[in-house]
């Protein structure tokens, strides 16, 4: 048996209308789970990138990357390579600050992950977290016994290192 791992896919699609529900409702016909996904404007004010991340075998990787190359608004579908990409995450984080201690303990423990406190109230703090999904893992995990209110996290967007780029040629 094949082990499942996370893997990246990049798509250039086209920026219109529709194109986001032709790309979840693939992946709902064919039984794919997408674990996140990011949708942007490109340098081409046309097209758009989706960075999706999703868990499968290699057969079930090869089997995504083939059906989105069949749907009409994708222009180009890349699998990038985790060794030679730079992939982040933004994060939200609402946590429980009662007294001037905890409040004190979550700034100390934002610096610390280089994350900005964006919002202060009497009850809570909001903390911005930007890095890969470990260190927003690692982050949550330490602000646990504080009590996380909320979280809201974007998905992994990603760009390939050096001159490589997934973009349609000109």
């Amino acid at each position: 048996m094949t082990e499942e791992q996370s893997h990246i896919i990049s798509a250039i699609v086209e920026h219109k209308p529709g194109v986001l529900y032709s790309v979840a409702n693939m992946f709902r016909r064919r039984g794919f789970n997408i674990e996140s996904i990011s949708v942007g404007p490109t340098e081409q004010s046309d097209l758009a990138r989706m960075t999706m991340t999703v868990k499968g075998d290699e057969r079930t990787i090869e089997q995504v990357i083939k059906q989105l190359n069949k749907l009409i608004d994708v222009i180009k579908v890349s699998r990038l390579n985790p060794a030679s990409i730079v992939a982040r995450e933004l994060a939200l984080i609402k946590v429980h600050a009662l007294d001037t201690k905890a409040r004190s303990d979550v700034i100390n423990y934002a610096d610390i992950f280089r994350a900005r406190v964006v919002d202060v109230s009497s009850e809570s703090l909001m903390v911005e977290i930007t890095g890969d999904s470990d260190k927003i893992d690692a982050f949550l995990g330490l602000m646990k016994p504080f009590g996380v209110k909320e979280v809201a996290r974007t998905g992994i967007t990603a760009l390939s290192r050096g001159a490589k780029s997934v973009k349609i040629e000109e």
